[in-house]
């Protein structure tokens, strides 16, 4: 019995300190299953995270190369768009000045016959010459040229015939007049050229000639 008892006042109550604060260092204490993670798993942890974040960076790489196709495509469209936009208002201003430009040598015409019969008539003295000739000039600049010459053959896409007889010495159908010049634009024809137009004479059928002697013969 005293020995039991002496056991048990010599090993005396066990104390667990709990404490959070250390006493000693004034240091917060960790509990023991949080104080320092496992070696196996932070083995695991540190070998899956570069590869997570590899992955996460192909993903943004991938995301980042089909937006940048979208946008290049779509600047290419753009571009296209731009430059069929620009080819046709050019086109359609180059339009806009022939067109302006065939209506007012349009209505020189009748100014540039009065010069040509004055010319022809000797009349065309002092200022009046120099206006005339400075219209002439005006007309040349800008693409007008006058056509129709005697002789010519007959050509119905830029002669208008207002006469029209038989002569000899023709193959076919010849200008033998010019009545009024024909005036055009490059191939755009604004008047066509009156002239007078010849054909080859016609030839009158000669009757053949028999031989009345071989006639007679053959009759018997």
């Amino acid at each position: 019995m005293t020995n039991d008892a002496d056991h048990e006042q010599h090993q005396g109550p066990t104390i667990r300190d709990k404490r959070r604060i250390d006493p000693e260092t004034y240091q917060v204490r960790e509990p023991q299953a949080t104080a320092a993670p496992a070696a196996g798993t932070e083995s695991v942890d540190s070998a899956e995270q570069p590869a997570a974040d590899q992955q996460q960076q192909n993903d943004e790489t991938a995301e980042l190369k089909v937006a940048l196709a979208e946008r290049t495509s779509d600047l290419q469209r753009l571009q296209a768009e731009y430059v069929n936009y620009k080819r046709r208002v050019d086109r359609d201003r180059e339009v806009v000045k022939t067109h302006a430009v065939e209506g007012v040598l349009k209505e020189l015409l009748h100014v540039l016959d009065d010069v040509r019969s004055a010319q022809e008539h000797g009349e065309l003295t002092g200022g009046f010459k120099a206006v005339a000739e400075e219209v002439q000039r005006v007309a040349t600049k800008y693409g007008l040229e006058q056509f129709g010459t005697k002789g010519e053959p007959f050509n119905p896409h830029i002669h208008e015939a207002l006469m029209h007889a038989h002569a000899d010495g023709i193959d076919g159908p010849t200008c033998v007049e010019i009545l009024q010049p024909g005036y055009r634009i490059g191939e755009k024809v604004l008047r066509p050229a009156r002239v007078a137009v010849a054909e080859p004479s016609e030839s009158p059928v000669e009757a053949p000639v028999v031989d009345q002697e071989t006639a007679t013969d053959s009759e018997q």
